[in-house]
Order: structure tokens, then sequence, then C-alpha cells
């Protein structure tokens, strides 16, 4: 149909029941794109109607230079959905009567850009996924204000987002470029023996504990690489940068309170992500596999190995493959160490404040009146070394209440008023000229990293008669007759990544991947190259076999790529998780 179909449709439906909307699903051609109406909500207060708005590629002007790799592609998607999020803003009325009448909303994102399957671009076309809520005054249909959302506002957004030419092109340049610059450098780490760099004039601090956007005003102090660690890169679209690089081992930040510590290590674990322009942190970059790591009180923990951490544990409990219902910190930081690195990191990020002190720390006084028989806990700070040693694992830890970790550090940055500076050297010499020296409890290993292999019985996304699976805001999963608790995985930055995250595994269990042989490793490698395979949309349960033949299906719009090490922490605290080892 066209417009004046689409219109006349609408006519013929005005005051009947909610559900004659359903008459206007199919495609529509307008005359500078078509608008496919994939899906139609059955009540105005439910789940918004899906729909899709595709330019072809020879009208929308966008030249394959822009999208020639996955991340230029990735940053040209972000920028349209954006750019569609900013003309809603702009254009539509909103409100329309009855429940989501009247709503347009696409998946646009926050500070980082991210795989979405908000947006597609290809040799063949531009297209964006957004969700309308079609009007209603009760629960009949309001034609005359679909007709102006539909007919009216949807090719005003269309017109003012997916034209190259109406686009700012300098802007757009800039937001592929950043995006283009933060890979190449973050691929450049390892060869240079770094786990993170942080370029000079970087803006760490944000607006507040909720808000992501950088902190602005006159005591905003920019980032300035110390002596000592100073290194240089040169990138493929902003030439050469200089900054700070902190190398692969054991890397403390210390400091006085309020002096950056935590903000610097925040800036790292989002470091695994890359940023907008004008976010400040755009080259503060973190290896792809670091992991934030902390206590997590009350998590169950399923057949972990958590034994060079906690051993001879009262009443025998086999810490070799240790299970609990209800983790207290100290084992729920062993337990999430040995998941991530279980996952493939080999990077650590750690703040003193998110830790069990118990675990981090046994000082001489305590070893002199609780002797290690007695102890069954060996702290943090007689592993750390062992596991870079055996595993290649480096650890970044904000640690402002100890010196014990002088002995074991590589490298120590003092954060002074937010400005860094290296005080290894004074550190070794204050550990060296200590009275009383500490034992050390480790035995001088760590040991091997032990296969898990999740059971699929007991990741049913069954509830009653149906199967469901659903993000609950970013921090929860609703999947079969349990909720899953996230709260702590704290590099989460966006709910399409945790409804993503639900979806994959409900993906993977269709697919048999979950085969009672394959470990926990093994199956986010073959979920994650389906995914590089054939695009996020391959895991919608309602579109998957459209997605693996090349066709729209019922569009997922509202998904972002996860990383492998928090669709592990998700399967981790499944509390129905069985595993064998």
């Amino acid at each position: 149909m066209d417009a004046t179909d689409l219109q006349r449709k609408l006519t013929s439906i005005d005051g009947h029941g909610y559900k004659s909307y359903r008459q206007i699903a199919g495609s529509c051609n307008f005359p500078k794109f078509t608008l496919f109406i994939d899906y139609v909500q059955g009540d105005p207060f439910a789940a918004p109607s899906r729909m899709r708005a595709r330019v072809a590629q020879s009208d929308a002007g966008f030249e394959g230079r822009l999208y020639e790799n996955a991340v230029r592609r990735t940053a040209l998607e972000d920028y349209l959905a954006r750019a569609f999020a900013h003309a809603i803003g702009k254009f539509v009325k909103g409100k329309r009567g009855t429940g989501k009448s009247g709503f347009i909303g696409i998946d646009s994102g926050g500070q980082e850009i991210l795989e979405r399957t908000a947006a597609v671009v290809c040799e063949e076309y531009v297209e964006v996924r957004f969700a309308a809520g079609l009007p209603a005054e009760g629960r009949r249909c309001l034609s005359r204000e679909a007709e102006a959302m539909l007919i009216g506002e949807v090719p005003e957004l269309v017109e003012a987002s997916l034209f190259k030419a109406v686009l700012d092109e300098k802007k757009l340049k800039a937001h592929i470029e950043a995006a283009e610059d933060q890979e190449a450098l973050r691929e450049q780490l390892s060869a240079a023996g770094l786990v993170a760099f942080v370029a000079d004039g970087s803006i760490l601090p944000r607006e507040s504990g909720i808000k992501d956007k950088p902190l602005a005003g006159s005591n905003v102090v920019s980032f300035l690489s110390p002596p000592g660690l100073n290194r240089e890169f040169n990138l493929p679209n902003r030439g050469r940068v200089k900054g700070m690089g902190i190398p692969e081992g054991v890397t403390l930040i210390v400091g006085g309170g309020y002096h950056g510590k935590s903000t610097l290590l925040f800036a790292l674990e989002r470091g695994v992500y890359n940023h907008i322009p004008g976010d400040g942190r755009e080259l503060a970059i973190c290896r792809g596999d670091g992991v934030k790591i902390r206590a997590e009180d009350g998590r169950r923990i399923e057949k972990v190995d958590i034994d060079p951490f906690i051993s001879n544990l009262p009443f025998g409990a086999d810490t070799r493959s240790f299970r609990t219902e209800n983790a207290s910190g100290s084992t729920s930081q062993a337990a999430n160490i040995v998941e991530a690195l279980e996952a493939g990191s080999r990077l650590l990020l750690i703040d003193e404040d998110t830790s069990a002190t118990n675990f981090m720390i046994r000082d001489e006084m305590m070893q002199k009146l609780i002797v290690k028989e007695k102890e069954p806990i060996t702290p943090f700070v007689d592993q750390v070394r062992n596991l870079h040693h055996e595993h290649g694992v480096s650890t970044v830890l904000v640690m402002g209440g100890s010196g014990d970790y002088f002995e074991v550090a590589d490298t120590v940055i003092a954060m002074e008023e937010y400005v860094p500076r290296v005080v290894t050297a004074q550190a070794r010499r204050i550990a060296a000229s200590r009275k009383d020296v500490r034992i050390g409890e480790s035995g001088g290993r760590f040991g091997p990293l032990l296969r898990r292999v999740p059971l699929a019985r007991s990741l049913s996304p069954r509830r009653g008669s149906k199967e469901k699976v659903a993000a609950k805001g970013l921090k929860s999963i609703l999947f079969g007759r349990q909720t899953i608790d996230l709260a702590s995985v704290e590099q989460l930055v966006d709910r399409s990544q945790t409804r993503a995250l639900g979806d994959l595994v409900w993906y993977g269990l269709r697919r048999g991947y979950f085969d009672d042989e394959t470990g926990m490793a093994e199956v986010i490698d073959r979920l994650l190259a389906d995914v590089t395979e054939a695009g996020l949309d391959i895991i919608s349960p309602y579109g998957e076999e459209d997605a693996r033949k090349g066709r729209p299906g019922a569009h997922p719009g509202n998904y972002a790529l996860p990383r492998r090490y928090e669709i592990a922490a998700m399967l981790n605290r499944m509390r129905s998780l069985e595993v064998n080892m």
C-alpha cells in the first residue's frame, strides 16, 4: 500500500475497537522511504507497535567508507539512531489519548557506542527500528491522531535523520572516527605491554553517581599523565596522542579520600566500551577483557573452585566445588574472580570500597593472633602475583587503607587532587623498611582453572504454560520462574544489553548449545560466533528464522550487545543453575 491506502484504512476504522489497527500491518510506500508496520499492539496499554523506516542507500547517500568495517558500521548506526531520537524530540507531539497513545521512541543509547539493533546500514538501504503507540480513546481507534503520527510525523523524522545530505557532516565524521580511534587504541594495548591508557586532557569525573555525563565547571581537572608512565600512540584519525599507560602486572591506585582514585578506576571499567565525542573519556581506554570485581553478599554460588582463596572451611565444605545459596562477602568475591577467569578475563579491576576486607588483606598482627591453621581465607594480597605469573592475569586495584600491597605491586600511582603521580619507588622503600613482616599464605601457587559445564535442565525459561524472558530495568532479568539479580554486575551500562542477555541464553537453549557437555566459556563462544555471523537480530525468539534467512520478521529494535563476561555473570547468578565439573 501507499500513503493514500494507509490513510483510507485508518479512516475506515475510526472509532472501532483497538484491534482494528491490525488492518494496517504490512509495508507502506512513501515517496522517499518505506514504512514497515511489523507488529500492531493489541491494546493501548500494551507494549507499543513495532515499526521500521527504510531508505534506499541510493537516496540516503552514505558512501561505503562510512561503514566499511564493523567499528565504523556500528558507529554510523549509533549516530543514525541518535539522530532519529533527536528528531522525535523536535517533531513528535507526544501524548494523544489513552495509555501509550502518541508515543514514538527508539533505542538510542547513552554515553557508550554499542552494537545495537535500532538501526541498520548496508549497501542496499539504511533503516531505523522504532516503537509507536497507536492512539486510542479508551480502547477505540483515534484514526485522525494515528494519521497525524504515521503520515505526518514519521516522514518528518525520516527526512531529518536518514539522509546524509541533511545531517551535520562534521559531527557524523567525528562520531565515526572517534569510535575507530578508540578501538584502534584498545587493539594496541597488549602489544605495548599495557592494560589501559588515559590520554592527556581526558575529563574523568562525572556529573553525579546517577548522571554519566562529564562534570563541567572551573574546578574540573583535566587528566595529565605523570612522568614515568608517559606513552604515545598513533591513531588512524586523530594521529599522535600522549597519555598515561598502565602496565601489565599489579597496579595500585592510592591516595587520600576524594582525590580521584575511584574516579580513575571507574573510567577504566567503562573504558572497555567506546564513547561518544564530548564524553571526556573517549581516550580513557581499557583492554576489552577487564572485569570489575566486587564482594556480593547474598548471591548464590554453584560449584566454583574457590580453593585458591578459601579452604579448610568448618564442617568440611568442599571449596574445590563450592556452592551456597547465601554467599558471604569473601566467598562471593572469590567466586566472582574465578568466574571472570573462567569466562576469559585476564584483567581484574578492584576497589577496596566494594571489597570484603578479610578477603583483601590479613595483616601481621592478625596472623599472630589467629594462626593460619585456624583461618580458611588466603587473602588476595597473597594470590595476586601468583595469578599474574601462572595465568597472565593483571590487576588494577584501588587501595587507600592498607600498605601491605606495596610489596606485591609492580606500579603504584598516587592520586592527588585528581592528578596522578608515580610513587612506586617510595612505596617499595616503605615496604622494605617495615619491622613486622607478614607471612605469605598462598603456598606459592594459585593452581589450575577448572572447567564447568552448565546443565540445560537448570536453565528453563518456562513460566507456567509459556516461556517468559524479559529485562526488568538495567539490573534484573525475569527468566522463567526466577528473577536474576544483576545489581552488582557493574559493567552493564544499558538496559538493551540486559534485554539481550536474557534472549541470548534463551537462544542458546533453543539451539541446543547447552548440551550438558560443553563448558561455560565454549557455550558463550558459540553464542557470540552466531551473533558475529548473522547479527544480533538472530537472538530474538520472534524473528530467529527470519534473521537467519535475511528477512525482517518481528524486528528486535531494542537489543545492545553485552560482553561475554556479562553473559557469564548472568548465568552464574541464576539461582537454578546446575553445573558439572
